[in-house]
C-alpha cells in the first residue's frame, strides 16, 4: 500500500516564491516548522499516512540524507520568508522521528534556529512510537532542544493492538512516558485510538486508565477512521472484521471526556485534553501550541516529503515520494507540487470549520448576518452556548462539531 493521490492544485514556482502578499502578512509574526519524517520500521494496518518502510523507499532515497535535505528545505524557506518573527513551535511528526538518530533530528532542528531564531519558550516537539526510544535517545533529544514528546500509544489492550498492528508492547508507552519525563522533557503528550473493531466499553476503560497512570500531561483520543487502500479497509470490505459504529464512537467520546475530566484534564479542542500546570513547572501551558497555531490560522512551512505549509492565505504541499523531495531540492528547485491561494470566503469558511472545535469557540462576528440567525437554535437545542460573544460548543455539540458546521455556514 503506498500513500493516495496529492490533491489538485495550481502551480507552484520552482523557486518557491509566495505572492507578496503572503509574504507581507507572514512579516512580523511568528512561524512554525511542521517537520515529516517519513519513516516507518512496520506500516499499522489503519495508517494512511505519507510514511514508507524500508522496503518501499526505492531508488534515490535513503534516511542517511533525510536530514541534509530538510536543511536544505529550511534555507529555501529563509530566502522565502526573510522577515518572520522567529519560531513559535516545532513539530517532528511522521512515520516515525524516532526512527533517525536523535542527533539528526537535532541538526535539523539546530538549522531552524540558526536561520530564523526559536523564540523564548518555543514548544518543540517529536511524535514517537514507544519501541523505537529508549531511555538514552530521550536523554539526547532533550540535550537537542527538544521539550515536547507525543509518544503514539493508541491502546493498551492486547487484542486491539493486534488488530490495529501495532508493535510495541502494552505497557511499554508507559514506561516510555516515565523515561521522557526523568530525561527532563517539560510536557508528554499520549495518543490513543476508539473505536477499533471488537474494542468493548471495558477495553478502551482500560486504555484510558492505563493511560492516566503514566501520569501525561496532554491525551489526545481520536475515532478510529477506516480508510480506503489500507490492510484495515480491506479486512472491514471483506467481511472479516466489522465497520466502525457512530454510536459506538459517541459512546467512547463520552466515556473519554468522562474519565479525563474526573483525572482533572479539560478538553481545549474536540480531540484534545490537557493537565493544568502546576505552580512548581516552568512551562506555563500544556495544550498543544503548535496545533493551535493550525486551528487559531497561524502561519507554518511544512518541511519533508508530502507535508503541507500554509502562510498568509497561501497553502502549498510537497510532492510525496522521498526521492522526488531530495531530488528537487538537490536541484534547487522548490519541492512544492502544487498549491491553492485562498480567497478571503474560504479564509473565513476554514476559521469556522477549525475554531468552533476549540473551548475558546468563535467569535460571532466572523458569521454573516444569515449565519448568526442559525445559532439560536443551536443554543436552544443545547449543542452551542454564548460567552463573551463567542460561540462556543457544549459537550452534545461536540459530538456533532462537523455537521453544526455544515448545518451553520451559508
Amino acid at each position: 500500500m503506498t500513500p493516495g493521490a496529492p490533491p489538485p492544485g495550481d502551480p507552484a514556482p520552482a523557486d518557491g516564491g509566495l505572492p507578496t502578499s503572503a509574504v507581507i502578512e507572514a512579516a512580523g509574526r511568528p512561524l512554525s516548522f511542521y517537520v515529516h519524517v517519513p519513516y516507518c520500521r512496520t506500516r499499522c494496518g489503519y495508517c494512511d499516512f505519507n510514511t514508507y518502510t524500508a522496503s518501499e523507499l526505492g531508488p534515490g532515497a535513503s534516511r542517511d540524507s533525510w536530514a541534509a535535505t530538510a536543511i536544505a528545505e529550511i534555507d529555501l524557506a529563509r530566502r522565502v520568508l526573510p522577515d518572520v518573527a522567529g519560531v513559535g513551535t516545532v513539530f517532528f511528526g511522521g512515520g516515525t522521528p524516532t526512527l533517525l538518530p536523535p542527533d539528526d533530528l537535532g541538526d535539523v532542528l539546530a538549522a531552524i534556529d540558526d536561520r530564523f531564531g526559536l523564540l523564548a519558550g518555543a514548544e518543540v516537539t517529536t511524535e514517537s512510537n514507544p519501541d523505537s526510544v529508549d531511555a538514552a535517545d530521550l536523554a539526547r533529544l532533550r540535550e537537542r532542544g527538544f521539550n515536547r514528546i507525543s509518544f503514539g500509544m493508541q491502546s493498551a489492550t492486547p487484542h486491539v493492538l493486534q488488530l490495529l498492528e501495532r508493535t510495541h508492547r502494552p505497557g511499554r508507552p508507559q514506561e516510555a512516558a516515565r523515561e521522557a519525563r526523568a530525561a527532563g522533557f517539560e510536557s508528554v503528550s499520549l495518543d490513543l485510538i476508539y473505536g477499533t473493531p471488537g474494542e468493548s466499553a471495558a477495553d478502551w476503560q482500560h486504555s484510558l486508565e492505563a493511560a492516566l497512570e503514566a501520569e501525561p500531561d496532554h491525551v489526545s483520543a481520536y475515532a478510529l477512521i477506516v480508510e480506503e487502500g489500507t490492510r484495515l479497509g480491506a479486512r472491514v470490505r471483506r467481511g472479516e472484521v466489522p465497520m466502525t459504529d457512530d454510536d459506538d464512537h459517541a459512546d467512547k467520546y463520552l466515556q473519554t471526556e468522562q474519565t479525563l475530566t474526573t483525572a482533572g484534564f479539560s478538553a481545549y479542542e474536540v480531540s484534545n485534553w490537557a493537565r493544568p500546570t502546576r505552580s512548581d513547572e516552568t512551562r506555563v501551558d500544556h495544550r498543544c501550541a503548535h496545533n493551535l497555531a493550525y486551528w487559531q490560522g497561524g502561519h507554518w512551512w511544512g518541511i519533508g516529503p508530502g507535508a503541507h505549509s500554509h502562510v498568509g492565505g497561501v497553502r502549498w504541499w510537497n510532492v510525496k515520494h522521498p526521492a522526488a523531495w531530495s531530488g528537487r531540492l538537490a536541484a534547487q528547485e522548490s519541492p512544492a507540487q502544487a498549491r491553492e491561494v485562498l480567497d478571503a470566503d474560504t479564509r473565513r469558511v476554514e476559521r469556522v470549520l477549525l475554531e468552533l472545535r476549540l473551548s475558546d469557540g468563535l467569535d460571532l462576528a466572523v458569521l454573516t448576518e444569515r449565519e448568526r440567525r442559525r445559532v439560536d437554535d443551536l443554543v436552544r437545542r443545547e449543542l452551542a452556548m454564548i460567552n463573551n460573544q463567542r460561540l462556543i460548543l457544549t459537550l452534545p455539540g461536540r459530538l456533532l462539531a462537523d455537521g453544526i458546521v455544515r448545518d451553520l455556514l451559508d
